[in-house]
Order: C-alpha cells, then structure tokens, then sequence
C-alpha cells in the first residue's frame, strides 16, 4: 500500500469491489461447471445450446479461477500481481461475452458494469493501491 492520504480508502474500496467481483463470477463459474447445460439453457444462458458442453465448462472454469484469482494473491500476498492480472482476464471475459450478447440482440449493460469494476480493480492493483508481495 502506498502512503498517500486516500490509499487506505483506495485500498478498502478495491477490495469491496475485488470481493463483490469474486463472488459473482466464483458464482456463475460454479454454475457452469458444475449444472446440467439444459439446466444453465433454463436459467437464460442461451449460448450453452450453441457450444459443445466442454466449451461451457472451459468458460466456467476460466471463471472460477479469475474469482479465486481476484482474491488470494493479494490476500496471501503471495504473487499479488495476480490479483490485477486475473482482473484484466475478466476484462477478456466480458468482452466475449458482449460480442455473443450482442449477435443475439440481447443487453450489455451488466457484461460494461464488470468491464468496468473489472478494470478499475486491474488499475487500482496495478498502479493505486498496489500490494507488497511478503
């Protein structure tokens, strides 16, 4: 952290949204790793009939570990570049997912929402409130 007079609301709030981030994607990664595709289809995740099964897993999988990746690194403070590196891969995520939201003519609003939290935490990590490995 760095001794400037807002690093300590700087830091708190990046790990308010590293933490609202992780739970999220943490959550639909779970989900599609682990639910039936029909099940995932039902629940409005249209584009789990146009892949193979192995694609949706793939994509929870990158999922779940950008959450954990949002987390432990800097809470370990082990490899903390990680945390803001992990967010950039978010970053990526989203900016698939839009590209398939938008050939369905379906909304974006919450894939430029995480763009956007996404970006601040890779910005916040990188140059902000960067933390110390130990």
């Amino acid at each position: 952290m760095t001794n400037r007079p807002n690093s300590n609301v700087m830091h708190i709030a990046l790990w308010i949204v590293q933490s609202l981030l992780a739970v999220a994607f943490g959550m639909a990664g779970f989900m599609k790793l682990l639910a039936p595709i029909n099940q995932l289809a039902e629940m409005g995740m249209t584009f789990v009939t146009e892949y193979k099964e192995t694609t949706v897993r793939f994509i929870g999988i990158c999922e779940l570990l950008g959450a954990i990746g949002l987390i432990l690194p800097s809470a370990l403070r082990i490899k903390p570049i990680l945390t803001p590196l992990a967010a950039l891969g978010i970053v990526v995520i989203m900016i698939l997912a839009i590209f398939q939201h938008l050939s369905k003519g379906e909304p974006i609003v919450s894939n430029i929402v995480m763009i956007a939290l996404s970006a601040f935490v890779a910005w916040g990590r990188f140059k902000l409130s960067p933390i110390q490995a130990r």
